[in-house]
């Protein structure tokens, strides 16, 4: 899962972003202590950052310097300053991306996933998540089972790196299709069930039975087993 740090001075829009995010399966931690904004980044080891510019004692320029030094950790820019000039400078400081208030949240929450698409997503053979004996590679595409290396279609490993995060919650139909909509694919409802299908027989065909449970109206329980 996602930790995402929200920066915002406004605690209003802080913890609608949180709790709206939190509904995508993003784990969200808001900053308190704007004196002390480094001192929660290091605790929270976010994987992106949502930084408001308008922002107590520093701005949100100076404390992107800041994790700049430490971290390359994706940034999105807040902010209602939204004249060239704060876009073109939040992106020279270091920014991955700019969202104007006042924000539509699902503007926002593509925005997220795109970040850390670009960001995570294409890292390598490297980045590889794993649960058990089940490890999921995000360089190639694959997936291996006690040894034994599974292909999935590009369909199939977006699902099943989803289920990988939330092994042992709930994900939604809803927010697997957004998932799968990123690729620029019109994903259907019946297309979805036949991926979820194939991939589930896969894992069968490896001997990982019953680790993608179907609830009715809601989504899919997965990995409950490893």
């Amino acid at each position: 899962m996602y930790k995402i740090l929200i920066v915002e001075d406004d605690n209003t829009i802080a913890e609608r972003l949180a709790s709206h995010l939190k509904k995508w399966n993003y784990k969200t931690v808001c900053v308190r202590d704007f004196k002390n904004v480094m001192e929660e980044f290091k605790k929270t080891d976010p994987q992106l950052v949502i930084l408001d510019i308008g922002l107590p004692f520093y701005n949100g320029f100076y404390w992107c310097q800041e994790i700049r030094k430490l971290s390359n950790v994706p940034i999105i820019f807040l902010s209602s300053m939204n004249d060239n000039m704060n876009i073109v400078m939040a992106m020279n400081m270091g920014g991955d991306e700019f969202i104007e208030k006042p924000f539509d949240l699902n503007v926002v929450t593509a925005k997220v996933q795109a970040v850390l698409r670009r960001a995570y997503a294409l890292q390598g053979t490297a980045n590889i998540i794993e649960h058990g004996e089940m490890l999921l590679n995000l360089g190639d595409a694959s997936l291996t089972i006690a040894g034994q290396k599974i292909e999935l279609t590009k369909n199939e490993f977006k699902i099943c790196q989803m289920f990988f995060e939330n092994a042992g919650k709930f994900v939604t139909r809803d927010a697997i299709m957004t998932r799968l909509w990123e690729s620029d694919e019109f994903i259907d409802d019946n297309t979805l069930t036949v991926n979820v299908a194939r991939l589930r027989k896969k894992l069968e065909e490896a001997g990982m039975h019953d680790v993608i449970r179907t609830k009715k109206g809601i989504g899919y329980l997965s990995l409950i087993h490893i």
